[in-house]
């Protein structure tokens, strides 16, 4: 793994600066194929298990927030490729440099008109989106001009692949943290797309054989985007704790105040450990009986879905009771602890994780 010095001194501060990756950190995505987390070894993907995927996206979120959150993001849309059409996939996933961005928002709609979609619509927070080569977009669906309902009479969604000269990317990503992520907003026009660019998350559509793809979608997003507030608070919790004790080397705290600084240390330290490891477990647990079985129980589901916002409002807690600890150091806006800080605290705004049930 790459030197975390060398990443927060250098790319991290440049990749913020330019508002998206710094071509370094690009160069060792591609050279690592993290960006092929889940796309099969036969089409030069890593083809990892979700465990080994998620121990990995926590070691990169720990080096930088930014390089961890574009790299979960467009490797999990690069896990759609248990879903497409074979020919798609060999097309899409050919090219050494493969990044899908894409949003779960239902911002458009596609008109079938014979063997074609008419696609119209925009689309917000695409993770990636300036060095994507692909995005998804998720789509109402219309035949002819007239909306199709599914079996509960609601609008029919799907979801579909768009080339990246295929759609406008719009300047939209102006918050105060993940600013390297250049999650910007997209556009499609009178884009005529052919049929085998649609995709459904359903069991009934895997195209491969590998069980990964038959984990479902909602918890292996759950887990995914758990594992990064980990390890952007791994990261948080180390430069705090520097920040306290070079304050204290001119300051003197008293020695209650340092029993004090001291024992929050290792209650937050020992809380995080335990949260982590119950996650894993649980995510381990859940993997085995899909491998086994071909399936996991709703039990199991539940459990896991449990176990990623039990560990997301860990994260929050502990990093809310060690920050004071770091004094004005942490205010500082060119400093790689409140660049992380500002990280943590806008990325676990997703609404996937708001609530801990």
């Amino acid at each position: 793994m790459i030197s975390s010095e060398l990443i927060n001194s250098i790319w991290a501060p440049k990749a913020e600066q330019l508002g998206f990756l710094s071509p370094e950190m690009l160069d060792l995505i591609y050279l690592e194929k993290w960006f092929k987390l889940f796309v099969p070894k036969e089409m030069d993907g890593l083809g990892l298990t979700l465990p080994e995927a998620l121990l990995l996206e926590e070691e990169i979120a720990r080096l930088d927030a930014s390089l961890g959150w574009t790299v979960t993001l467009c490797a999990g849309a690069g896990w759609f490729v248990g879903f497409l059409d074979k020919e798609l996939s060999q097309e899409v996933f050919s090219d050494p440099k493969v990044c899908l961005a894409g949003s779960g928002f239902v911002g458009g709609k596609a008109n079938r008109l014979g063997d074609t979609y008419q696609i119209e619509g925009s689309w917000t927070y695409a993770s990636g989106a300036l060095h994507a080569t692909h995005f998804t977009a998720n789509c109402e669906i219309l035949e002819n001009g007239n909306p199709i309902l599914d079996k509960k009479g609601n609008p029919l969604v799907k979801a579909f692949i768009l080339k990246k000269e295929e759609v406008e990317i719009l300047d939209g990503w102006t918050y105060m943290g993940m600013v390297a992520t250049g999650s910007h907003a997209f556009k499609a026009e009178n884009l005529s797309v052919p049929i085998n660019r649609i995709f459904e998350l359903l069991p009934a559509q895997v195209s491969r054989d590998e069980p990964v793809y038959r984990y479902p979608f909602l918890q292996f997003a759950e887990a995914t985007l758990a594992v990064n507030l980990l390890g952007i608070t791994e990261h948080l919790q180390e430069l705090i704790r520097e920040a306290f004790w070079k304050r204290n080397a001119y300051r003197n705290f008293a020695p209650k105040q340092l029993k004090y600084a001291k024992k929050m240390e290792n209650k937050t330290a020992e809380k995080l450990e335990s949260v982590r490891k119950k996650f894993y477990r649980q995510v381990e647990s859940s993997w085995v009986e899909l491998v086994k079985k071909g399936e996991i129980s709703k039990k199991n589901l539940k459990e896991v879905s449990l176990a990623s916002r039990k560990l997301t409002q860990i994260c929050r807690d502990v990093n809310a009771r060690m920050y004071p600890l770091a004094g004005l150091e942490a205010a500082k806006t060119h400093t790689e602890l409140n660049r992380v800080w500002r990280d943590f605290n806008t990325v676990s705004q997703h609404a996937l994780l708001t609530f801990p049930f």
